[in-house]
């Protein structure tokens, strides 16, 4: 309640702030061949204005940087639709919104779990609102957005644990939905494409619930291996997620914290043997020649230090990276969507997930935005500035579940 007069009273230094990140905006890399740059760069401008105003009120004690975030980003409450019924409700302890489209169907809807993006540290069930009504009255589907625990007070596995714990109530409870047990899809963004393949692959070979009918991947980070794949290399400094932030995200998730960053980018923190073990599915060789165009060169391997290794090596793990899983496990997964951005750090993530799936005989639709980045799905009507590649991406997801 006091973040509204504290806005008040720091106008000044808020001005301040935005005059920094107006003189540092030269330094960020947004391609021409970006869907709508100029629209681009005022978001970036308002993003990069909050972290600055955050980090002043951090240092000056009145709340911590990642809880002004939280506040900024969490959008303005939507008014009543028309179109759907909307109900909170608690899923195994879990906050959950649940959108059913009030208009009468013929038999049982398709269901949707859908899980938010956010680095695992921001999003909630508001500032991802506008997404889940537009999936929930375009598809004729209901949705289930889930809020899982943040990280860093929630340290990993506490978000996994929550998307999985509110996906096996809603399945044991789809007639209370009208949901059909054979269209259950689970859906994510960013960090929530990496919760939804997570949940996949742990409900995969389960027989006591409903099998899911798909996955939905939308630009999902499935790795900490590597972050110097060529995406992570070309789009670097694109918004609006840049290099550094996504490792800063991964440790924030792991630990809690971000130390060891340097080590983490460098890729000093993966054993070699482990990294051989990992090379079939986790390298450069395995991404399409043509994504590797634009300023991609090959970097000296730099040394393994143990001590990092012991503070990451759950990185390791499925349940946090999926694109790690065995064979086993992905042969089993349903048939799955992923879409991708040029412009992102996470685009190769996602091309190295969509082989391995093909190579275990999963069906996969892929949906390529030439012009897009990451995080562009939200930002289809963000404030009143449209991005029309998003709405694109937005409709991809649309068709597909109209598919199934």
């Amino acid at each position: 309640a006091l973040l509204p007069a504290l806005l008040l009273l720091l106008l000044p230094l808020a001005a301040l702030a935005a005059a920094a990140v107006l003189l540092g905006l030269p330094g960020y890399d947004i391609p021409p061949g970006v869907n709508q740059p100029a629209k681009l760069r005022l978001v970036l401008t308002v993003l990069l204005g909050t972290a600055a105003l955050g980090r002043i009120l951090e240092k000056t004690g009145l709340c911590s940087q990642i809880t002004f975030g939280r506040y900024v980003r969490q959008g303005r409450k939507l008014g009543l639709d028309p179109k759907l019924f909307i109900q909170d409700l608690q899923f195994n302890k879990v906050p959950v919104r649940v959108y059913q489209p009030k208009a009468t169907s013929d038999g049982p809807r398709r269901g949707i779990l859908f899980f938010h993006g956010g680095g695992w540290v921001f999003g909630s069930l508001d500032t991802y609102e506008k997404v889940c009504r537009y999936l929930s009255r375009e598809s004729d589907s209901v949705v289930v957005s889930v809020q899982y625990r943040l990280a860093p007070e929630h340290k990993y596995p506490a978000a996994y644990e929550d998307c999985l714990s509110a996906t096996q109530h809603f399945l044991q409870h789809l007639q209370l939905y009208a949901v059909d047990p054979a269209r259950v899809t689970v859906c994510g963004d960013s960090a929530g494409g990496n919760l939804a393949a997570a949940v996949s692959q742990t409900l995969a070979g389960r027989s006591d619930l409903p099998r899911l009918r798909a996955q939905i991947l939308i630009y999902p980070g499935l790795q900490a291996l590597d972050f110097n794949l060529p995406s992570y290399q070309q789009n670097r400094g694109v918004p609006l997620l840049f290099r550094e932030r996504a490792a800063f995200f991964a440790l924030l998730y792991l630990n809690g914290d971000a130390l060891h960053m340097r080590e983490v980018l460098e890729g000093s923190h993966i054993p070699p043997d482990m990294r051989l073990k990992y090379r079939k599915w986790v390298s450069p060789d395995n991404i399409p020649e043509e994504f590797k165009v634009r300023g991609v060169k090959p970097l000296r391997p730099t040394d393994f230090i143990a001590e990092v290794y012991e503070t990451v090596k759950r990185f390791c793990e499925p349940n946090l990276c999926p694109l790690l899983a065995e064979d086993s496990v992905v042969h089993q997964l349903p048939e799955s969507f992923i879409l991708t951005c040029e412009y992102d750090v996470l685009r190769d993530d996602g091309l190295l997930y969509k082989k391995r799936l093909e190579d275990n005989g999963v069906p996969v639709t892929w949906y390529h935005l030439e012009d897009g980045f990451h995080g562009i799905i939200s930002l289809y009507d963000y404030c009143g500035v449209s991005f029309p590649s998003g709405k694109r991406g937005l409709d991809s997801v649309v068709n597909f579940l109209k598919s199934l």
